[in-house]
């Protein structure tokens, strides 16, 4: 699963996620699946319960978004497998201060509107309905369609995204944070395929994260019917932040570079490239998913916190 986080927001979803989880039985499955695969006969005979209640309980987590189900070849027709899609569960209680903290701005960017870039293939678009453009053509990045990509890729190079600054008179900005799903680039896929993908904010080189691979071997919970099995499908969830004491990717430290060097106050814009620079050490591309691709259900997010001068 390599780190995939389901994040609870919405008070609904945090019902149904917590019933699923409150009973011993569903518990006992999602252990074993943590470990591989299996079909339902596998689980029922692992877990000594019946068939007919692990299917229940089965369907129970997966209408809950824990586990997928979908049928595969085998050595008697086709059976049907059963994969965990999380391995952590993230929740935002009812209440929670920083969702209802007014001095927090959050702004979802798709991926599709960014305002520059200089790619290089493998490289493509696509939106939720098809392929944008040619594939391996940076002239797609110019398509008039490219503002409705839910996935995009490239072999090297960069996208950049200009957000609105929109920090009151008389603030400044306290934390900073980006978050978006992300993973490597190569052809078709690669699993173990390194590549060193910067984040430069206001120019501001921030640091680099060495994403482990291109991930295909197990299909993206949002992407559509179409989307092709022997492609990339899904990315991991990364969180930046920059704060007065330096920046961090999912809590561990980056580099010294803080909210001062960025100079969030002196303009009406906040600009984010996301790339690989040609000297890199590991030159592996990058791919960036929509709302509608991947595991995730949510553009690039930009939140930042801040303070009123006295």
């Amino acid at each position: 699963m390599k780190g995939n986080i389901m994040e609870l927001k919405d008070e609904e979803q945090i019902i149904e996620v917590l019933k699923a989880l409150g009973s011993e039985s569903r518990m006992r499955i999602l252990e074993v699946l943590q470990n591989e695969d299996m079909n339902l006969n596998q689980i029922s005979e692992f877990i000594d319960m019946p068939a007919s209640s692990v299917t229940v309980n089965i369907k129970k987590l997966e209408e809950a978004g824990l586990i997928e189900t979908e049928y595969r070849p085998g050595n008697h027709g086709s059976q049907k497998i059963c994969s965990l899609n999380y391995d952590k569960i993230l929740v935002n209680l009812p209440g929670n201060r920083e969702l209802k903290d007014k001095n927090l701005i959050e702004t979802s960017m798709p991926i599709g509107n960014y305002k520059d870039f200089n790619v290089s293939p493998t490289c493509g678009l696509a939106s939720e309905k098809a392929v944008i453009g040619e594939l391996d053509d940076v002239k797609s990045f110019l398509h008039p369609e490219h503002i409705h990509a839910q996935i995009l890729w490239f072999g090297k190079g960069y996208v950049k995204y200009v957000f609105p600054n929109n920090l009151p008179n008389n603030s400044q900005a306290t934390k900073l944070e980006l978050s978006m799903e992300i993973c490597s680039e190569t052809s078709d896929y690669n699993e173990d395929w390194p590549s060193d993908i910067s984040i430069w904010i206001n120019g501001v080189e921030i640091g680099v994260w060495t994403s482990p691979g291109d991930f295909g071997e197990k299909r993206g919970i949002l992407n559509p019917d179409w989307w092709y099995f022997d492609q990339t499908q899904h990315g991991l969830l990364k969180i930046w932040q920059v704060t007065e004491e330096g920046a961090f990717i999912d809590g561990n430290q980056i580099s010294d570079v803080t909210l001062a060097d960025l100079k969030i106050e002196d303009e009406d814009f906040i600009d984010v490239r996301i790339g690989v620079k040609e000297d890199a050490r590991n030159v592996g591309g990058v791919n960036l998913f929509g709302k509608k691709f991947g595991n995730y259900r949510q553009d690039i997010m930009l939140r930042y916190r801040y303070k009123f001068n006295d």
